[in-house]
């Protein structure tokens, strides 16, 4: 999740009580952190227009679904860049599709362990040369800011 430096003010600093009435309601969840913030920028006057309704995650579940997403493995990495989606989860710790993600997708190697991946960040290469010339940024699609009536999670105006 990403917020806005003016989101985040509004959270901590709060003009009005939704945060922390907000706040209170959800110390008695188990993932609160899942939900917390959804809540309350979709149900502030001043937010709710500016959220992206996409979370951008390539996520498998069981069936029927567990508390928690399937670990992703070999066996998914197909399906994972057909998604189109730059954010997966979750992974088991030193699984062999993170090399194979590291190598093809983010044109890293295994002695550059800990910098950063081509594409926005572009690194230093052997000899000062910038590692990522040449490359193609793809374009996926724009995010446009919209409204978040629709979630799940709207607290209806009413309440």
């Amino acid at each position: 999740m990403v917020l806005s430096r003016p989101f985040a003010e509004y959270v901590i600093v709060g003009w009005e009580n939704l945060p922390r009435t907000l706040l209170l309601y959800y110390t008695n969840f188990v993932s609160s952190p899942e939900g917390y913030f959804q809540t309350v920028i979709c149900n502030s006057p001043d937010f709710k227009n500016t959220t992206i309704n996409h979370d951008l995650h390539y996520i498998t579940w069981d069936t029927p679904p567990k508390q928690h997403p399937r670990s992703l493995g070999l066996k998914d990495y197909r399906k994972m860049v057909l998604s189109s989606r730059p954010f997966a989860r979750k992974f088991r710790e030193n699984d062999p599709v993170l090399d194979k993600i590291d190598r093809e997708l983010l044109k890293r190697r295994k002695w550059w362990r800990g910098g950063f991946s081509y594409g926005g960040w572009c690194n230093r290469g052997i000899g000062g040369k910038r590692g990522c010339s040449g490359l193609v940024a793809e374009k996926y699609g724009v995010l446009e800011p919209g409204s978040c009536q629709t979630l799940p999670w709207s607290l209806s105006s009413s309440a």
